[in-house]
């Protein structure tokens, strides 16, 4: 997994950083709310760990934004504050657990694990849905506003992808890495001939196009917002 850990306490995330990597996954870091909010939306990953104090941005401040902009990235909110009304806002906030401190990290880590696995697409549902767009994993079959489009294999595993992590800016190296599999040079221009097959079959005119640019950064797949 990659894992996103907002904390401010340095011993703290230093702590968690570790024992993440030990356990195999990737682990950035954010010393404060603002910071994590930023990479939270410029970036792809699989799990966040809020804590609920933060400068600059609270936790619960941090997760109620990245909802409001339609970024789904499972969180678990990290708080001293333990009772049943402090839990509660936590989830009503959009956090998907919430765990009191103090810890164990064995328990921490079996439920961001669960957390990806419940909100993984791999391991839920087999249709994804963007505005209009629809995937459908099994049957490898793909429409807008109920038309077919046709795709070739490695424009549906580019879809797939971007559809996957919808919302979120996707880099040229996650792609490849994750689409082909570092079969490719980083400077080769396959993603951007790609891309622009894709945009040719899904962004058609009359419709609102979906698949965005992010100069220097990437790219990233979302309904426009109206107007």
């Amino acid at each position: 997994m990659r894992v996103l850990v907002i904390e401010d306490d340095q011993e703290t995330a230093s702590f968690l950083r570790r024992a993440l990597k030990e356990s195999g996954h990737v682990a950035e870091y954010a010393g404060d709310g603002q910071t994590g909010l930023d990479l939270a939306r410029a970036n792809a990953f699989d799990v966040l760990i809020v804590d609920r104090m933060l400068p600059k941005c609270d936790g619960l401040s941090v997760i109620q934004k990245l909802r409001a902009e339609e970024i789904r990235t499972p969180a678990l909110i990290l708080s001293a504050l333990g009772e049943v009304d402090d839990r509660v806002k936590g989830l009503r906030a959009g956090g998907d657990d919430y765990l009191t401190k103090p810890y164990a990290f064995s328990e921490l880590l079996a439920r961001i694990e669960a957390l990806a696995r419940r909100t993984s697409p791999e391991e839920g549902s087999t249709r994804l849905v963007v505005g209009d767009l629809v995937l459908d994993r099994l049957s490898h079959k793909v429409t807008r506003a109920g038309e077919a489009i046709m795709l070739q294999p490695r424009e549906f595993r580019l879809l797939e992808y971007l559809m996957k992590h919808a919302g979120q800016v996707v880099t040229r190296t996650m792609l490849l890495e994750n689409v082909w599999d570092y079969h490719f040079d980083p400077q080769t221009n396959v993603i951007d001939v790609h891309i622009s097959r894709l945009r040719g079959k899904i962004d058609e005119d009359g419709e609102p196009p979906l698949i965005q640019t992010v100069r220097g950064a990437g790219y990233c797949l979302r309904v426009p917002a109206p107007g």
